[in-house]
């Protein structure tokens, strides 16, 4: 790949195009709400705590690579992704990815399963068509099998070549903690609270205004 992301910068792209597929009606995302995306527990590996200041780097660095821009039209700063415009990625290509940076190396079946809310596979070799593609254009690898593995992982090649023995899967713990309808439902939720507040913020900023013109 020409361009190389931080762990910062992948993690955040993958939360902008996570939450365009899966909740268009919150996004673009403002800071705060991308914020809480990238650093939610469920649906992540690993699991973060980014600061503000971290997150506006990374989305900085995506703007100046041209894989982000800030949204116009609102009084909240918001920002999008333009990743998939720039590689002309098909919205089943555009979820595959969106679990490698989120989640990172997964094999096929994992793929199929976590990407449901993006886009529903329709069976095994529509994930493995989709996968192809990807390779044949540099944005995924096919990793060697790890032993006691019985199936191959794939992961994206945004931050260079990835060595697969220094990745751990942390994400069994969390799965096995709350169903994926709790998760989602939790995760709704914030972003519904994130905004409200934000709506909130706007208000008072606006009768502030109107009390210094005409109190």
């Amino acid at each position: 790949m020409d361009i190389l992301l931080t762990n910062e910068e992948i993690r955040v792209l993958g939360c902008l195009m996570e939450k365009e597929m899966a909740t268009p009606e919150y996004y673009p995302l403002s800071i705060n709400a991308l914020i809480n995306a990238c650093n939610q527990k469920s649906n992540r590996d690993p699991v973060t705590s980014y600061s503000e200041g971290m997150v506006a780097s990374a989305l900085e660095g995506l703007r100046k690579k041209k894989l982000a821009m800030e949204s116009s039209g609102s009084r909240v700063a918001r920002y999008a992704q333009t990743f998939s415009n720039e590689y002309t990625l098909k919205r089943s290509e555009g979820a595959v990815m969106c679990i490698l940076f989120v989640r990172g190396p997964q094999t096929m079946g994992e793929i199929r399963s976590r990407t449901d809310r993006l886009y529903p596979f329709a069976s095994l070799e529509e994930v493995q068509v989709t996968i192809s593609n990807l390779e044949r254009v540099g944005l995924v690898i096919k990793l060697e099998r790890q032993p006691g593995r019985k199936e191959h992982r794939y992961a994206h090649l945004l931050a260079g070549e990835q060595d697969i023995e220094t990745h751990e899967d942390i994400t069994q713990l969390d799965a096995a903690q709350k169903s994926p309808d709790d998760e989602d439902n939790l995760n709704l939720l914030k972003d519904e609270i994130t905004m409200l507040r934000e709506e909130l913020s706007d208000l008072k900023k606006e009768f502030e205004a109107f009390k210094a013109q005409f109190g």
